[in-house]
């Protein structure tokens, strides 16, 4: 698939191990500075547009200045480097291409989180530090710096945790594998980022009004510059949360929507990266599972249509092999001096020929629509009209022999065959025990042709058909063979009008 892992940014499914590595440091440094700079400018706003209260006086005007840009450059290089580090060496087992550990996988799939409780202690850590500073410059200003800070470090912990695991795709599908751990669930997963995304920042926005009320001294105008600044600020964190969220979710059931589009037009071997650890990589490995059915069907299907034949395969499919009778034509083709070729020959060298002898004669037989029943040792038995009614079964038949005929000399010359052609009705069915059965044609029209096959091996063009078969045929089809002596046929008791290719009558 062009997108394995949802994004062009996260490669393909089969990339090196230098490759990953340098793409996963790349994403997760890049995600890691993106969700600190979202947290830092929320902070930045908050501190000053949102929170009601007295300004800063000069020391706290300071350290805002100049403690916190420098607080967060330094925290954002160290948790960078060190949430990098920690990440590279839980999938080192990846970038070195070996197959995981149990504890390979856990250690790689508990990345997200790792790097997420990073965050979090390093914006805890501006927390208290910079409340305890302005506990002590300015009093007033504690709730303002305590809330700003602390929300910001929210804020800051969402986006690091869905960056990152956006970033790690790659890691966690060879860490998951075709068996999905499963993790807390789409439905913790989604309570956990509403609460992220829309509580915490509405009970902010409620904290806010309570502290107002408190003060009893804030403007009308501040206190409304307050709330939509503030409403904007919830509105834009929800909405990255969200879409960050959405992605999460949307990229799994997208990469089963467009393998199913491939498994639908026929391409069997689609596999899809599972790299979720919730539901939906429970959804992505049961899709894999299930074209590997198809696949799997589909190959039994392709062997049992090659034994059989690929009409008997669809009728036995559709449980439509129910024995009946029926108006067919029987080709049977018998090589000659198979015994002695085989006990001069070796026998890889037997077979090679008995499979270039039979190849022409399935050739030629499914070229004019009918099914090679069965091979009988050096032998083939043709049938038209069953088991699916066949237009002209019998022209057919007739014209499949004179291929064959014509064919095997040009290509065999060193080995001849015996063809012969009948028809009439047989029954047509299954025959043999519950278990192990084969789908076959019973009938006098079968032993007709097996016995015109051993007398046409004397004949000139090796080639016999029954008068019925020719009456039965299609006028364009029957001005090609000429009728000529009455013969009874070994174990038969009625006479056989025999009937042979007109350019062999001449």
């Amino acid at each position: 698939m062009a997108q394995p892992f949802g994004s062009r940014l996260l490669g393909p499914a089969d990339q090196g191990g230098r490759a990953l590595r340098v793409r996963v440091q790349g994403l997760l440094t890049v995600t890691l500075v993106i969700a600190n700079l979202i947290g830092a400018v929320v902070a930045v706003v908050l501190s000053t547009w949102v929170i009601p209260g007295p300004g800063p006086v000069a020391a706290t005007w300071v350290m805002i200045a100049v403690g916190v840009p420098c607080y967060v450059v330094v925290a954002l290089v160290f948790g960078t480097v060190w949430g990098t580090g920690r990440a590279l060496r839980a999938v080192r087992w990846a970038i070195a291409d070996r197959e995981p550990t149990e504890g390979d996988r856990r250690a790689t799939l508990r990345v997200p989180l790792r790097l997420t409780l990073m965050q979090a202690f390093l914006w805890g850590l501006a927390t208290a530090l910079f409340t305890g500073v302005v506990a002590v410059v300015q009093p007033e200003l504690v709730f303002t710096v305590a809330f700003t800070s602390g929300f910001a470090g929210i804020v800051v912990c969402a986006n690091a945790y869905l960056l990152s695991e956006f970033a790690l795709r790659p890691v966690a599908a060879r860490a998951v594998g075709d068996e999905p751990a499963g993790g807390a669930g789409v439905r913790v997963r989604m309570l956990l980022f509403w609460c992220l995304g829309t509580g915490v920042p509405v009970a902010g926005l409620l904290l806010v009004a309570v502290f107002a009320l408190l003060r009893d001294t804030v403007p009308n105008t501040r206190l409304a510059v307050t709330v939509v600044v503030l409403t904007g600020v919830v509105l834009v964190v929800g909405f990255l949360v969200t879409e960050f969220t959405a992605r999460a979710i949307v990229g799994p059931v997208r990469s089963v929507r467009d393998g199913m589009g491939l498994v639908r037009r026929g391409h069997l071997d689609t596999r899809v990266a599972v790299y979720d650890g919730t539901e939906l990589g429970l959804l992505q490995a049961g899709f894999n599972r299930m074209a590997d059915g198809l696949a799997e069907r589909e190959r039994i299907r392709d062997l049992f249509g090659r034994h059989v034949g690929r009409e008997v395969a669809e009728a036995a499919l559709t449980a439509d092999v129910d024995h009946r009778v029926q108006d067919v034509a029987v080709v049977f083709v018998d090589l000659v001096g198979s015994t002695a070729l085989a006990a001069t020959r070796p026998p890889t060298e037997v077979v090679d020929l008995l499979n270039r002898f039979f190849a022409v004669v399935v050739d030629e037989v499914d070229r004019h629509g009918g099914v090679v029943n069965k091979f009988v040792g050096d032998a083939a038995l043709a049938v038209f009209g069953a088991p699916l009614p066949l237009d002209d079964h019998a022209g057919r038949a007739l014209a499949t022999a004179r291929a064959i005929a014509t064919r095997l000399p040009r290509e065999f010359p060193t080995c001849q065959a015996g063809i012969g052609v009948a028809a009439g009705q047989v029954v047509a069915g299954n025959v043999g025990a519950q278990r192990r059965f084969e789908y076959t044609v019973i009938g006098d029209p079968v032993n007709e042709a097996a016995r015109l096959t051993e007398l046409a091996k004397s004949t000139p063009g090796k080639l016999l058909a029954s008068s019925q078969a020719v009456a039965e045929a299609a006028p364009s089809e029957a001005a090609h063979w000429h009728l000529t002596d009455r013969v009874t046929l070994r174990g038969r008791t009625e006479e056989t009008l025999l009937a042979i290719p007109r350019e062999h009558a001449e």
